[in-house]
Order: structure tokens, then C-alpha cells, then sequence
């Protein structure tokens, strides 16, 4: 299941926190800041999708997230490679190394990575 725009800015903020309360989570957010209503709204329905929890503290709710960031976009990227690289990596590392200005150090890096996922899988 994947989240909303709305919802991957808010989980972003709650990633990065770790755990916060209502407050914490819309000091995060630039101004024009949304209302605490809408932000609760994205928070249930995100604990209905299953992406996070809370603790009750009195009246308070502090957030935590239940799926770790890697998780979620490992999860995302799968899909993007499914629906729109005919589920091919291959088809998704070309377009990748062709359509983006990546400068001859970081094409290295990547090369560099890629062999050492290679030797890992031998």
C-alpha cells in the first residue's frame, strides 16, 4: 500500500524524528503551516494503512513509525520498475544512467557498488 504525497511528506518528517507528538510534527512543516486537523486526518489514516502507531500520554499521542524508511521505498522503487520498466532493473539502471547528469565520479561510485554486490553474490 502505498501512501499519499501528503502522507510520504508527514511519514518523512516522522522518520526523521524518530517519534514526536502533534506539535513536534508541525514544527516541521513550512509555513504556510497546515492545520492541526488536517495533519491529524493524514496521521489516521496513515495508522490505517499500518505505517505508524501511537502512545497515549494523557490526552496526547506520540507517533512512531511502523515501516522503516528503506523499507517503504525498496518497496516503492519495486513498483516503479514493475509498472514502468516492464519489471526489468536493467531497463530501470539505463534510463537511470542515461536520463540523469551524472558527473563521471559518480558514474565510479555506482560501477564500484555494483561489482561489490557481484563478488557478494558469487
Amino acid at each position: 500500500m502505498n501512501l499519499s504525497k501528503s502522507e510520504e511528506q508527514l511519514m518523512n518528517y516522522l522518520w526523521k524524528l524518530k517519534k514526536a507528538f502533534m506539535k513536534d510534527l508541525l514544527t516541521e512543516f513550512p509555513e504556510p503551516k497546515p492545520a492541526t486537523t488536517t495533519v491529524a486526518t493524514l496521521l489516521k489514516r496513515m495508522k490505517d494503512k499500518g505505517f505508524v502507531d501511537y502512545k497515549l500520554f494523557g490526552n496526547s499521542r506520540e507517533y512512531y513509525p511502523l515501516v522503516r524508511k528503506s523499507e517503504y521505498f525498496s518497496q516503492h522503487l519495486k513498483g516503479l520498475i514493475k509498472d514502468f520498466f516492464n519489471d526489468s532493473s536493467t531497463q530501470f539502471a539505463s534510463f537511470f544512467t542515461n536520463e540523469t547528469d551524472l558527473s563521471t565520479e559518480e558514474l565510479e561510485n555506482l560501477k564500484k557498488m555494483i561489482d561489490e554486490q557481484i563478488k557478494k553474490k558469487q
